[in-house]
């Protein structure tokens, strides 16, 4: 039976804009919300990359449950009722605003931080995040049902594209111009605005006929064996952009927000595969793929340190968009009728969660190494073969191509082992939690062996295996460095007490005298029980140690005054200092652990930032003398390049003959913004 629609006072165009603007709208508030609370909540958890890949994992799991929901509002056949809860939900949601993080769930350090950022989150965003998941699929339900000739899933690319905007406007345009308070405020006075755009369709949704009084005949359910297709082909490409994401992060050039990247190509392949104009061709796509794969399975164990940085990136990024376009090409020639979207998109979003699950919470706490890389790249050389090969291959074909691509599955498998297999054979020890991968190797021979520990490609700390040679600090810790300088230098006055930040192989307890008191911040368990079981310069500290686990920043904000004699920090997260170590607030409470002649040493070695404008604008706002040691490496191989920043309370310090002519200043731009807790941008500081 035929239902007439009233389109009220609405002209069809105005009315399509409406729809428009509100899918636009909710896509772009769910994609500035993950940078805006990420950045809130950074700080609380070390600054490690991880809490990205988490934060995706509770936005993915969010988006399921907005889509199931869209689907079971679909489904109900009072369309008053089902109008009636969505804007009460709706109106609840405005509850959470002003948009802000949870501070009763602030870590304190002993928990499990991705079950802590998880509950965080649904604290803090929870309700909004999830009306916002639910809109895409409820709007082009009720389009569909209003105007029965157009096609709803160009909104899904309108969707697409408002997200897209969203994440590449946060990084150029937002961060460096809005405190974080701004940001808040901004968002909650949109989400405002979506809210009520938002109700307003709602309502009019009351008026519009259900499902099965829309057509005669409804198209038949989608079998469970396409259920499961559409499943997989959506879960391949999140396990792969979250696998690449952690691949470049730690591995090839670990930059703070390179997540963009990946997220971006993702979301461009959604856009141009359902925008209707078809982009994706197989003729061009899959042969693509099958060079993509093949580049992927060679690029982790051949490129690193081989090829230069920016082709490597570059050949990740081609091939893992190839991928994409291949799997939400397919997908999007698999969708179903527009009377049956709501449980198309749950199906997509539930492959997104797995494979968000897989790479969020099952890779960090069941590997050992990164294999949720190889794992995806195998998956997705099956699944798309598969769908090649029964869809699209004519059946006299079928079984010669069928073992085409299986030589094709085992040699991208036999390559991908054998890489891990080599990592596993040379490392003496290999772990894995939420803070990455730690892995300790022995390298060279006799009196030149020494043990390297590292973190992804990073080396975060060597010793010499010789016990003639087990005391000297190595790597960035050199006694000519500028922390080698300062701790000979005050340790020359007598016994004293040295805070410092991060451990790594605890190298500078090499320094160590006895009478010394040495205090350790550090926030991964699994680099405490690696330095005390596979290096000895703790144990061979004479003076006393004492360890300290949790965020440097939190536990130094909870403890009295501790009057270090020197405060060392020295925390990296990959290559870079967390932001969060390099603000001004957390000067004051580096300045209120140190006694009034105290000094302040900060490791800024990095590749791709010039972090010391940010050191010298936070010291110099409390009064503070700033000069920077760079030492250059030796050709052994075991002393590497270091820039150390020096913070004085008095220019005094630097007459000392271990610092004359060696200690320089430091220049800053006009107009360089000092970093705070509310404001903070990595494109300031690109090299």
């Amino acid at each position: 039976m035929q239902t007439s629609i009233d389109l009220g006072h609405k002209s069809p165009k105005r009315l399509a804009l409406h729809y428009g603007l509100t899918i636009f709208l909710s896509a772009f508030l769910l994609f500035q919300v993950q940078p805006v609370i990420g950045k809130m909540i950074l700080p609380w958890f070390g600054g490690s990359a991880a809490v990205w890949t988490t934060c995706m994992l509770f936005f993915q799991m969010l988006l399921l449950l907005g889509y199931a929901y869209a689907h079971f509002l679909m489904q109900l056949s009072a369309s008053k009722l089902a109008s009636t809860l969505h804007i009460a939900l709706l109106a609840a949601s405005l509850i959470f605003l002003p948009l802000a993080a949870n501070t009763a769930l602030r870590p304190t350090g002993s928990e499990d931080p991705t079950l802590r950022i998880l509950l965080l989150l649904g604290a803090s965003i929870g309700l909004p995040y999830f009306v916002l998941s639910s809109t895409g699929p409820l709007i082009q339900a009720w389009f569909a049902r209003e105007k029965r000739d157009a096609v709803p899933y160009r909104l899904f690319a309108l969707s697409n594209f408002g997200s897209l905007l969203a994440l590449l406007a946060y990084p150029v345009l937002v961060e460096p111009r809005m405190p974080v308070q701004w940001q808040s405020w901004c968002w909650s006075g949109l989400f405002l605005c979506f809210v009520l755009s938002c109700a307003a369709l709602a309502w009019r949704a009351q008026g519009l006929p259900a499902v099965h009084q829309m057509h005669d005949e409804l198209p038949p359910t989608a079998s469970m064996r396409k259920h499961l297709l559409w499943i997989a082909l959506a879960a391949c490409p999140s396990v792969m952009m979250l696998a690449v994401t952690s691949f470049i992060t730690e591995n090839v050039a670990p930059v703070p927000l390179l997540w963009v990247l990946p997220l971006a190509l993702y979301l461009v392949s959604f856009i141009l595969c359902f925008e209707g104009k078809a982009w994706y061709r197989r003729v061009v796509f899959l042969p693509l793929l099958v060079i993509s794969l093949a580049a992927m399975a060679y690029v982790p164990g051949y490129a690193i340190g081989k090829l230069p940085i920016l082709a490597t990136m570059a050949i990740e990024l081609a091939a893992f968009f190839v991928i994409c376009m291949v799997c939400h090409g397919e997908l999007a020639a698999l969708r179903p009728h527009a009377s049956r979207l709501t449980g198309y998109y749950l199906m997509l979003a539930i492959g997104g969660a797995c494979g968000g699950l897989f790479v969020g919470l099952v890779a960090p706490y069941c590997f050992n190494s990164n294999y949720e890389y190889s794992i995806g790249l195998l998956v997705t050389a099956i699944i798309a073969a598969i769908v090649a090969i029964r869809l699209h291959i004519p059946k006299r074909y079928q079984v010669l191509v069928s073992v085409l691509a299986a030589l094709l599955i085992v040699k991208l498998g036999s390559v991908r082992i054998a890489d891990h297999l080599a990592d596993l054979r040379t490392a003496r020890l290999m772990v894995r939690d939420f803070y990455g991968v730690q892995a300790v190797f022995q390298n060279g021979e006799g009196d030149g062996a020494v043990r390297v520990l590292m973190h992804g490609q990073i080396i975060h700390g060597m010793q010499a295996v010789s016990p003639a040679n087990a005391h000297v600090p190595l790597t960035y810790y050199g006694t000519d460095s500028g922390v080698g300088r300062v701790l000979q230098t005050r340790g020359s006055l007598g016994p004293m007490r040295v805070g410092l930040v991060g451990l790594g192989a605890g190298t500078l307890a090499a320094y160590g005298r006895a009478g010394d008191d040495y205090q350790f911040y550090e926030i991964d368990p699994k680099v405490i029980e690696i330095a005390n079981t596979q290096f000895s310069y703790l144990a061979n500290n004479p003076g006393h140690s004492e360890m300290h686990l949790g965020d440097a920043r939190l536990t130094l904000d909870r403890q009295p005054s501790q009057q270090f004699d020197v405060l060392v920090v020295d925390a990296f997260s990959g290559d870079s200092v967390p932001a969060h170590l390099l603000t001004r607030e957390a000067f004051a409470i580096y300045f209120r652990h140190l006694k009034p002649d105290g000094i302040l040493a900060m490791h800024v070695s990095n590749r791709f930032l010039d972090l010391a404008p940010v050191v010298k604008s936070g010291a110099e706002s409390f009064g503070k003398i700033v000069r920077i040691v760079n030492r250059p490496a030796d050709t052994g191989g075991t002393i590497f390049k270091s820039s150390w920043i020096v913070i004085s309370p008095n220019s005094a310090f630097f007459d000392n003959a271990a610092f004359n002519g060696i200690a320089q200043p430091i220049t800053v731009s006009p107009g360089f913004r000092t970093w705070t807790d509310d404001y903070s941008s990595i494109f300031a500081v690109l090299k």
